[in-house]
C-alpha cells in the first residue's frame, strides 16, 4: 500500500514537473552538439530528474506539508472526582451549578437511594432548609452545612455539609463548577442520648414504687415487726416479688435500648417461621395451663420464610402470645395463623384471642413505652408496660408492620405483616 503510495506521487511530481524534464532534456541535446563528453550529459540529465523526484516541493510553488496532528479532547475532571469519591465509605453528592446532579458514590445511593444524573437535588431531599443551604453555597462559594432528620424506613440523622470543588486552573470564575454534598450519620450518637434520658426517666418513675414498697417493709421488719414470724414471711414475699418486678423492668428497658441501636440496620438472613411459631408454643405450654387456656396451631405444611432476626422473631411471637394467654384468659383459646397465600404477597402471623377487646380510643397508643389500658390489671400480671413498645421496635428494623383489631366483648387481633 506504501509503495503504491509513493508510486503515485513520482507520477505527480512528473505530472507537474514536466517543463523541468523538457527544459533539461534540451540541454542534454545541446550539450551533445557542443561535443561535450556524453557521460558527463546522462549524469547532469539524471541528477536532475531525480531532484525532481525527490524534492519536497511541487512545481508551481505548492508545497506538500504533513497534516497536523489531532487534537486530544479537553480533560473532564468529573470522573478524577468520581473515581475519588467512589473510595470513601462517607455519602457524597456532587451538583453542577444549577443543583443537577452528576454523580453520587455507592455509600450515597445507599443512604439516599440512586438519584439518576442530571436530577435536582430537590426530587430526593426536598427539605427547605437543605435546599436554601445548596442555593446560598453556590451563590457565595462559601461552604455550609446544617442537620437533616430522616423519618423513613427508620429514623436517622445526618450532618449534610456543602462545600464548592476547587480544581487546578480554575481559581477564578468557573466556567463549569462543582459542588460536593457530604453527608455524615449521627443516627447512632443521637439514638444514644435519647436513650440515656429515656432510660433515667422511666427508670425513675417505673421504679420509685418497688423501692417505696421495699424500703417500708424493710423499715417495718426493723421495729414493729422485728419479733412477727409471720409477719415476717408475708412481708419477704412481697419484698420478692417487687424485686422480680424490677429485675424484669430492667431487662426490658435494657432490651429496648438494644434494640434502639441497631433500628437503622435491617437484618439479611433467612428465617423460617414455622419451626419457630412451634418453638413458641412449646415454651408457653406451661403459662397456658396454669391460665386454663388453650393455644391452637394452624401453619401451613410448607416453609414460611421471612428475612430477619431468629431471636428478636421469636421475642416478637412469645410477647403477642403470652399477652394474648394473660390479657384475653377469659376466652380460653388463643388462635396462632402463619398465612402465605400467594409468595408475591406478604407473610402474615396472626395471634387472635377471644377476650373482653381493647377499648378503640386505647389501640392507637398500645405500642407506647409503659402505655397500659389498665394500670392496676397490668401490674397484677405482672406486666412492664414494655413488651409492645419492644414488638414495635424489632418490627421497624425488620421493616414490618403491626396491624391491631379489636372488638369489645369479641377479642383482639394482632397480626404482622412482613
Amino acid at each position: 500500500m506504501a509503495s503504491e503510495e509513493r508510486r503515485e506521487t513520482a507520477r505527480e511530481k512528473l505530472r507537474r514537473g514536466w517543463l523541468v524534464v523538457a527544459a533539461a532534456t534540451l540541454l542534454a541535446v545541446l550539450a551533445l552538439g557542443a561535443e561535450i563528453t556524453p557521460l558527463f550529459v546522462v549524469a547532469g540529465w539524471l541528477l536532475m530528474f531525480l531532484s525532481l523526484l525527490l524534492s519536497p516541493s511541487l512545481p508551481g510553488g505548492e508545497t506538500s506539508v504533513p497534516p497536523p496532528p489531532a487534537l486530544a479532547p479537553p480533560h473532564d475532571p468529573l470522573a478524577d472526582l468520581a473515581a475519588a469519591y467512589a473510595a470513601l465509605d462517607l455519602p457524597v453528592i456532587v451538583m453542577g451549578g444549577d443543583g443537577h446532579v452528576l454523580f453520587q458514590n455507592a455509600a450515597a445511593e445507599k443512604a439516599f437511594d440512586v438519584m439518576q444524573p442530571g436530577t435536582h437535588l430537590s426530587a430526593r431531599l426536598r427539605s427547605p432548609g437543605i435546599l436554601d443551604m445548596v442555593r446560598e453555597t453556590m451563590a457565595t462559594g462559601q461552604s455550609n452545612q446544617i442537620e437533616h432528620s430522616e423519618r423513613h424506613p427508620s429514623e436517622r440523622v445526618f450532618i449534610l455539609r456543602i462545600a464548592p470543588v476547587d480544581l487546578p486552573g480554575q481559581e477564578g470564575a468557573r466556567s463549569t463548577p462543582y459542588f460536593a454534598l457530604a453527608a455524615k450519620d449521627i443516627s447512632e450518637l443521637r439514638r444514644i442520648d435519647r436513650m440515656r434520658s429515656d432510660f433515667v426517666a422511666n427508670a425513675s418513675h417505673e421504679l420509685r414504687t418497688p423501692l417505696a414498697s421495699l424500703r417500708g417493709f424493710i423499715e417495718t421488719l426493723q421495729g414493729p415487726a422485728k419479733g412477727d414470724l409471720g409477719a415476717q414471711e408475708r412481708f419477704l414475699g412481697i419484698m420478692l416479688d417487687q424485686a422480680t418486678r424490677m429485675s424484669r423492668l430492667v431487662d426490658d428497658l435494657l432490651s429496648l435500648s438494644r434494640l434502639e441501636l441497631k433500628a437503622h440496620i435491617a437484618p439479611i438472613q433467612r428465617v423460617d417461621l414455622v419451626p419457630l411459631v412451634g418453638h413458641v408454643r412449646d415454651s408457653l405450654l406451661p403459662l397456658a395451663h396454669d391460665l386454663g387456656v388453650e393455644i391452637r396451631m394452624h401453619l401451613p405444611e410448607s416453609k414460611v420464610e421471612v428475612t430477619g432476626d431468629r431471636d428478636e422473631l421469636v421475642q416478637v411471637i412469645e410477647n403477642l402470645v403470652e399477652n394474648a394467654c394473660k390479657y384475653g384468659q377469659d376466652g380460653k383459646i388463643v388462635d396462632v395463623y402463619l398465612r402465605q397465600d400467594d409468595p408475591s404477597r406478604p407473610v402474615e402471623l396472626s395471634v387472635v384471642d377471644r377476650g373482653p377487646g381493647i377499648p378503640a380510643e386505647h389501640v392507637p397508643r398500645l405500642t407506647e413505652r409503659f402505655y397500659r389500658v389498665s394500670v392496676a390489671d397490668s401490674r397484677s400480671k405482672k406486666g412492664t408496660g414494655l413488651g409492645l413498645a419492644i414488638v414495635k421496635h424489632i418490627l421497624t428494623r425488620h421493616r414490618a408492620r403491626l396491624i391491631v383489631k379489636s372488638e369489645l366483648g369479641k377479642g383482639t387481633d394482632f397480626t404482622v405483616r412482613f
